[in-house]
Parts: structure tokens; C-alpha cells; sequence
């Protein structure tokens, strides 16, 4: 389960270290750890990160599986993590230690920044590949935050991008190798712990206008029923 540490000014949000997919109480405590930082008084900034293979493997299909009834639910508070995140009023970077797939390099995208592993590791959107197509919400918080041109590819043919790809298609925007990921990740967000407050949210959610009405739109229908 996600834990919260602090290193200074920066607040450190270890996702887990397993496959950290998008599990109720998994949200639930991703969201406790985004209130205990929010009021916080003072310079900060936020790194989340994992431990071991994965970053985060995305939506926990057997719990929606098992659960199809409370989809709507489950995937509104998906949506209010990422529109949570986006507009975030403290500057916020993801290290992406491992895999980052689906959800999950969708909740890295949300981030300001994000640092990735050069040489293990991949960040993709399978999900054409799995036939599950992306939902309102998630599709305008991907083409809002890449190029067209790389929207258009990672969407569309679920490439799977390491960390030098990712870094040439403007993806991710620092590189690290083995065991400095969390350190680049930090180095990137201490100057910035300045700059938290309700300016910087109030900037990101002009930024992203339309992106966060898409992420907060009610009733969200889980695209594989279709």
C-alpha cells in the first residue's frame, strides 16, 4: 500500500511494491497522502514513486471484473485522481522506477514532471491491444499533456517507449539509470518547493480547463461494456 515520507521540503509518496493498480483502497489512500501534503504549511513539493518492477500497472481489471456494478463509482474517483493531481497546487514529479502502464503512465502524465529509468523499464497505453478503449477523461488528459503527433502514437499502436524513447518524445523529461531515478526525481523538485500554493493550482487549473471538466464529467460508463 502507498506510504508517505518526507525528505526535507519534498514529500515522498512510494506507491507500493507491487503491480499498485488502481484497487478502492488503494485510491483511498493515494488521496489521504495527497490531503496530508496539501496541508502541509510551507515550501514543499511531491515525488511519487514505487518499489521494484512496476510504477504502476493501472486499473485492477479483476476487482472491476469482480465488481462491474460499482464501475461508475470506481472510475469517478479515478478520474478525480488524475484531475487531482493535474491541478495539484504543489509542484509534483513522478519517478518512474518500473513499469508504467495504462492508468498508470496516465496518473504519471498528470504529474508535472516526470523522471524515468534509462535503461529497464517501459512506459505504454496498451489499450487497443487489450480492447479497452479510453475513456473521455482519459483520453483528454493524454492529448493534453503530449504532442499530437505522440498522442496519436502512443494511443494508437500501444508502443511500448523505454526511457531514452520516452525522453526523445518529449514523454518524460529527465533520464536516469539503475538507483538514481528517486534521486534525479528529487534533485528536480527541491528548487521548486518555493513555488506551492494556491497560485500554482489556481495557474495549472486554467492550464487544463477543459481537461478537468472532461475528468470530473458524472457518470462515467466503463468503455469495454460497450
Amino acid at each position: 500500500m502507498p506510504r508517505l515520507e518526507r525528505d526535507g521540503e519534498v514529500f515522498v509518496l512510494n506507491l507500493g511494491d507491487g503491480e499498485n493498480r488502481f484497487h478502492p483502497d488503494w485510491l483511498v489512500a493515494v488521496d489521504e497522502a495527497l490531503d496530508e501534503v496539501e496541508k502541509a504549511d510551507g515550501p514543499k513539493a511531491l515525488v511519487t514513486t514505487a518499489t521494484g518492477k512496476f510504477y504502476s500497472n493501472g486499473l485492477d481489471l479483476d476487482w472491476i471484473g469482480a465488481n462491474f456494478d460499482r464501475i461508475a463509482d470506481h472510475l469517478g474517483r479515478v478520474h478525480g485522481l488524475f484531475a487531482r493531481l493535474l491541478e495539484f497546487p504543489v509542484p509534483t514529479v513522478a519517478a518512474l522506477q518500473g513499469h508504467t502502464f495504462a492508468a498508470g503512465a496516465m496518473i504519471a502524465l498528470a504529474h508535472d514532471f516526470r523522471v524515468m529509468r534509462a535503461d529497464r523499464g517501459f512506459l505504454c497505453l496498451p489499450e487497443v491491444d487489450i480492447q479497452i478503449p479510453f475513456t473521455p477523461g482519459m483520453s483528454a488528459l493524454i492529448q493534453a499533456r503530449l504532442t499530437k503527433q505522440t498522442a496519436h502514437r502512443a494511443m494508437t499502436t500501444g508502443r511500448r517507449y523505454g526511457g531514452t524513447d520516452a525522453l526523445a518524445a518529449g514523454i518524460v523529461d529527465e533520464v536516469a539509470g539503475e538507483g538514481e531515478v528517486l534521486a534525479k526525481a528529487l534533485e528536480l523538485a527541491r528548487p521548486l518547493a518555493a513555488k506551492a500554493g494556491p497560485t500554482l493550482g489556481a495557474i495549472k487549473a486554467q492550464m487544463y480547463g477543459p481537461t478537468l471538466a472532461t475528468l470530473r464529467e458524472k457518470n462515467v460508463e466503463f468503455p469495454g461494456n460497450k
